[in-house]
């Protein structure tokens, strides 16, 4: 069996994993309506140099055809590929009554 030498360790230190919910700059439909925002979707392979991005809703090519399993290969170097962040809800606090 052939010996296999490394020059370094493999990266580990990957940005996207299997399962992180990621937000992707692409075409998409809103309320009907073709737009192109920011969708979330749940990264479900990574490759050396590209992820896959499913999503729930349908999404489309620049060119304007529909991908038909709903998900979308990007570089992992895009800038049109980011983590989402959860947008916290500010948790107002109730108003103490005044005392006397």
């Amino acid at each position: 069996m052939a010996e296999l030498k490394f020059t370094s360790a493999p990266d580990s230190d990957e940005t996207y994993q299997v399962g992180d919910a990621v937000e992707v700059l692409c075409d998409h439909e809103r309320d009907g309506d073709r737009v192109r925002d920011w969708l979330v979707g749940t990264v479900v392979q990574v490759d050396p140099k590209m992820i896959a991005v499913q999503f729930q809703e349908n999404v489309y090519l620049t060119d304007g055809w529909m991908v038909p399993d709903h998900v979308l290969w990007c570089p992992k170097t895009s800038r049109q590929v980011r983590l989402y962040r959860r947008k916290r809800k500010s948790k107002m606090r109730p108003r103490q009554a005044d005392a006397p």
